[in-house]
C-alpha cells in the first residue's frame, strides 16, 4: 500500500514528488463517503433553519481549519432570499480565553469551558482532529453528547476516539502521522460544503 513515506522515498525530484502527492491526495478524496458529506450539509442546514449555533474546534493546523470553516460558513455562505444565516463559531479564536483556560484549568479543558458558557440546547459541534484522540477535542465531544447535542467529526489515521463519538463522521483514513494529507482533505471538505451552501441555502431550487 502506498503511503506518504513511500512516496518520499521513491521521489528523486520535486516535480515527481508533487505529482505523486497529488495522486495520493486524489485517492484519499475518492474514498470519502459522499453520503456522510451530504449528512454534514444536512446538519448545518438544520442548525441554520432552527437558529442553532455550530461550534468548531481543533488544535494546530486543525485550529486553522476550524477558523477558516467558521469564516466560510458564517460570513461567506449567506443564504439567498433573506433566509436566516449560519451561526458558526470557532472556539479557537479567542486567545485571551484559551490562554486563561490553559493556564488556570489545563489545556484539556480548552473547549469545554467555552462550551459551558455558550452552548444552548440544539447546538452542534464540529470536532477536527487528525488522530481523533486529542484530549481537549474528545472531552468537548463527550460534553456535547451529554447535553444531547450532535457531533460532526473530521478525522484521519484510524479515526481514534472521535470515530466512536461522532454522529456524522468524515474519515480520511491514512497511516498514523500523515497530518498533511488529512488536513488537506479537511480543508477541501470545508470548501465543498461551503460552495454548496453558499449556492443552495435558502433557495427553493435545492
Amino acid at each position: 500500500m502506498q503511503t506518504l513515506d513511500t512516496i518520499l522515498k521513491e521521489s528523486a525530484a520535486p516535480a515527481q514528488f508533487a505529482r505523486a502527492y497529488l495522486d495520493y491526495l486524489s485517492g484519499l478524496l475518492r474514498r470519502l463517503d459522499a453520503d456522510a458529506i451530504a449528512a454534514v450539509i444536512e446538519e448545518l442546514e438544520s442548525a441554520r433553519t432552527k437558529g442553532n449555533t455550530v461550534f468548531v474546534v481543533g488544535n494546530g493546523g486543525s485550529a486553522a481549519t476550524a477558523s477558516h470553516m467558521a469564516n466560510d460558513l458564517s460570513v461567506g455562505a449567506h443564504p439567498r432570499d433573506g433566509a436566516p444565516p449560519f451561526r458558526v463559531l470557532a472556539l479557537t479564536d479567542n486567545a485571551a480565553a484559551m490562554t486563561a483556560i490553559g493556564n488556570d484549568a489545563g489545556y484539556e479543558h480548552l473547549f469545554t469551558y467555552q462550551l459551558r458558557a455558550h452552548y444552548r440546547a440544539g447546538d452542534k459541534l464540529i470536532a477536527i482532529s487528525a488522530s481523533g484522540n486529542s484530549p481537549n477535542i474528545v472531552e468537548a465531544a463527550r460534553w456535547v453528547r451529554k447535553q444531547g447535542g450532535r457531533v460532526i467529526a473530521l478525522v484521519g489515521f484510524d479515526g481514534g476516539e472521535l470515530k466512536r463519538l461522532a454522529d456524522v463522521l468524515i474519515h480520511a483514513e491514512t497511516p498514523k502521522g500523515e497530518y498533511g494529507p488529512v488536513e488537506d482533505v479537511h480543508m477541501i471538505m470545508d470548501h465543498l460544503v461551503y460552495t454548496w451552501l453558499k449556492t443552495k441555502a435558502g433557495s427553493s431550487n435545492k
